[in-house]
């Protein structure tokens, strides 16, 4: 008799960089430079009421085919001029 095996498949994940973040493109400005919004939420410490937050990045992007209003992940990189210490990694959507 013949024996089947069963194998299962395994997605591989990738590993999550130290530091990424995720944001929205606002604005092209030159061309390898885009700005991205990112947003999140944090906690008062004694009112336990959360409120959001956001702050602009200036990032350097190597990757073609980023619009206004993609979203992206960045990561931090070395400092590539005096506000750009941001790179774009992917385009999410």
């Amino acid at each position: 008799m013949s024996e089947t095996k069963l194998v299962k498949k395994t997605k591989e994940k990738t590993p999550k960089i130290k530091g990424a973040k995720t944001g929205v493109v606002l604005k092209i400005s030159g061309v390898k430079t885009v700005s991205v919004l990112v947003e999140g939420f944090k906690t008062h410490p004694i009112y336990k009421k959360r409120y959001k937050t956001s702050k602009k990045y200036l990032t350097h992007n190597e990757i073609e085919g980023v619009k206004v209003g993609n979203t992206v992940e960045i990561v931090p990189s070395r400092p590539i001029s005096k506000r750009k210490t941001w790179q774009v990694k992917k385009v999410l959507g």
